[in-house]
């Protein structure tokens, strides 16, 4: 079996403001906390991922749009200020201190810093699974959030494998019974 960490990806509070919510806000926190308390409760090691904006934005660092969610704190937490959730970032080695070989992805946003570290994570060598129910976005005005959603668990099969989160509960529960 291989060593396993699960990664929340930019659950940060801007993501969830009234009116601007992420695509099924409510249903992707649930998911993501139910995800990872099963983790915690089985030593999986979870990281969470805060992207760090520009001054003026949404997300930028110290304000309150930019802290994690407290649906989901608690965990190292990697900051980040692009897309891609290992570059200029120590995740890599935080990972590799721990021996993970295999990263379970959740998080906001599907097409931009969900997809970035799922193809980045699959060029370094991880093996890889995007969690089918557990990342969101808003409509493009081109897609809507759920055909992006949808597109995406297609697109990164190339990457990961994909799967709901029931799935990867009842993988986790069958590889340590």
């Amino acid at each position: 079996m291989s060593k396993q960490a699960l990664l929340i990806i930019d659950v940060q509070q801007g993501m969830f403001k009234e009116g601007g919510e992420v695509h099924n806000a409510e249903a992707l926190l649930q998911t993501i906390t139910t995800l990872k308390a099963k983790a915690e409760s089985m030593d999986i090691p979870v990281f969470l991922i805060q992207h760090e904006a520009p001054e003026g934005k949404p997300l930028e660092r110290g304000t309150t749009g930019w802290e994690i969610h407290p649906r989901v704190k608690g965990g190292p937490v990697i900051h980040k200020m692009t897309p891609d959730s290992f570059h200029q970032t120590d995740l890599h080695e935080q990972l590799q201190t721990r021996g993970v070989e295999e990263l379970f992805l959740t998080g906001i946003q599907s097409e931009v810093c969900v997809d970035t570290t799922c193809r980045r994570a699959f060029s370094m060598g991880y093996k890889v699974t995007l969690v089918s129910d557990a990342h969101s976005t808003w409509d493009s005005g081109v897609l809507k959030a759920e055909d992006i959603i949808h597109h995406h668990n297609g697109v990164l099969r190339w990457f990961a494998d994909v799967a709901r989160s029931s799935q990867i509960i009842e993988k986790w529960e069958n590889e340590r019974s």
